[in-house]
């Protein structure tokens, strides 16, 4: 199976970009310089396992994302379950506040 380094770089920024970070704030976060992420998200350069690694630090998901496009275990991360919440009209934010209320309880 071959890495489709295009595809890393397309999760990586749409990931960024879903966090509302500009790339410079990620260069800071991970500690690489500029042109370095710009060539990562364009797939013209391949991440060492330490820069995947601190990528999902930096944007709160696994390497599985980047690598294969999907979460390992199939769970959202908090970031993104607080941004689809956040997309909902006002009573389907009290649904679903009522949904995990009831899960709590039952946990």
């Amino acid at each position: 199976m071959a890495i489709d380094y295009k595809e890393i770089g397309k999760r990586m920024a749409a990931r960024r970009k879903e966090l509302g970070l500009k790339q410079y704030q990620l260069c800071e976060m991970i500690d690489v310089n500029y042109k370095y992420v710009s060539n990562l998200e364009t797939g013209r350069s391949a991440p060492s396992l330490e820069v995947i690694m601190k990528l999902c630090g930096a944007l709160d998901t696994t390497p599985d994302y980047f690598l294969l496009g999907t979460d390992s275990d199939g769970m959202l991360t908090g970031k993104e379950l607080a941004d689809k919440i956040g997309r909902l009209d006002e009573k389907n934010k009290k649904i679903i506040s009522g949904i995990l209320d009831v899960l709590i309880s039952n946990s």
